[in-house]
């Protein structure tokens, strides 16, 4: 038999993420391939920077956790393709999730309203929710 998690210990784990990133975290969306582990060097341009807002993320609930109020970039770094993502805490250095972006619909672990980015445009993340396994 496979462990299982009661729905209170999942959405712990899940609640933990943010907290252990804190409260500033910072979303780069970059072009490429997602590099193999967050402990991996960054791979790709930078697009678009985000500092997300202080309560990025909602409370978890039914063993999932999902984006927080706005999480928009006025300003696009650079012109390319979204391919993935990654947060870091508030020094925009130290990793901790990453994954892939696709277009709303696309079925990424991100998604945006357009992969096609153009630098100084507006980048709107229009969904992104963790799930904890286990159930």
């Amino acid at each position: 038999m496979s462990l299982q998690l009661s729905e209170a210990v999942r959405n712990a784990r899940l609640d933990a993420i943010e907290t252990a990133i804190g409260a500033t975290a910072v979303l780069k969306i970059r072009t490429g391939t997602v590099p193999a582990n967050v402990a991996a060097a960054d791979a790709g341009t930078v697009l678009a920077t985000l500092t997300l807002p202080s309560d990025w993320m909602a409370g978890a609930a039914s063993g999932a956790k999902a984006k927080a109020g706005t999480w928009q970039d006025a300003g696009a770094d650079a012109t390319g393709t979204a391919a993935h993502f990654r947060l870091y805490a508030s020094d925009g250095t130290t990793a901790h999730v990453q994954g892939t972006v696709t277009a709303t619909g696309g079925g990424g672990d991100l998604t945006l309203d357009s992969v096609s980015i153009t630098a100084a445009q507006v980048v709107t993340i229009t969904g992104f929710t963790l799930t904890d396994g286990n159930a």
